[in-house]
């Protein structure tokens, strides 16, 4: 059987043996892949430099039913990503926006808008300035949450579906999923205010777009929000490594 080409992107990459290498890739056709590449870990040999973090490019996959661990043919390189890896801020937040690919992405029914999904992110960080690239990687993060199914309802209560104000600091729970109205929100314990701006941020970067500029304490708490949605919507329990070394190094930063 032939190999399938697809697009792809570097998520995860660690040593297996003494010349091989084990990559978890996103790819169009087939979702989240783990593959083992041959002889990745040999100075000169047909992966080369190829398979750095955040590399996309053309994967050919041999892929078998029933099993974990795929082979993968041959790589060809269409976007190294480099500036991803020379700029700490850049890199902390790629890697938090592809660290929910892996952990989400697996069973999604749409690889393909997802996988757009991703690169968009990855491309909008990687041009992102250093100063910048936090909010890069919030829209990039709430962008794929939104994909996953689990968009934050922000123009109407998350409970009993009525419109509300979209100029109003409003109460956002992450536990119901969005904005309360009023008479919900005083039903719901754990419910924090959300100022207007603040939300019109979470409803740009969820379908996409770009918001404004950011004050370094409004990017920390935009990723507290971020990961206390996370927690309540789509975590089994585990931790979100990256996603915290993500964090840690805004409050460092501001």
């Amino acid at each position: 059987m032939p190999p399938l080409a697809t697009d792809a992107i570097v998520l995860h990459a660690f040593p297996y043996s003494e010349t091989s290498r084990i990559l978890r890739l996103a790819t169009r056709d087939a979702g989240v892949q783990s593959v083992l590449a041959r002889g990745a870990r040999r100075g000169k040999g047909r992966f080369s430099a190829a398979l750095d973090l955040f590399a996309q490019g053309t994967a050919q996959l041999y892929l078998k039913e029933g099993r974990d661990l795929q082979t993968l043919a041959g790589f060809d390189v269409t976007a190294a990503r480099s500036a991803l890896g020379a700029d700490l801020s850049r890199f902390t937040a790629a890697s938090a926006t592809a660290e929910l690919m892996l952990r989400f992405g697996t069973a999604n029914e749409a690889p393909d808008t997802l996988f757009d999904t991703l690169a968009a992110a990855l491309d909008r960080i990687a041009a992102a300035p250093s100063e910048r690239a936090d909010e890069a990687g919030l829209a990039g993060a709430w962008h794929l949450v939104a994909e996953l199914g689990f968009a934050p309802a922000m123009h109407s209560c998350a409970l009993c579906h009525a419109a509300v104000s979209d100029a109003e600091s409003l109460p956002f729970s992450s536990v119901a999923g969005g904005v309360l109205c009023a008479s919900c929100a005083a039903r719901q314990a754990g419910a924090r205010v959300l100022p207007a701006a603040a939300r019109a941020c979470v409803a740009a970067w969820s379908t996409g777009a770009l918001a404004g500029a950011l004050a370094p304490l409004e990017v920390r708490a935009h990723q507290r929000l971020l990961r206390e949605f996370l927690q309540e919507h789509l975590l089994d329990g585990r931790p979100l490594r990256a996603f915290t070394v993500w964090e840690h190094g805004g409050w460092s930063a501001a």
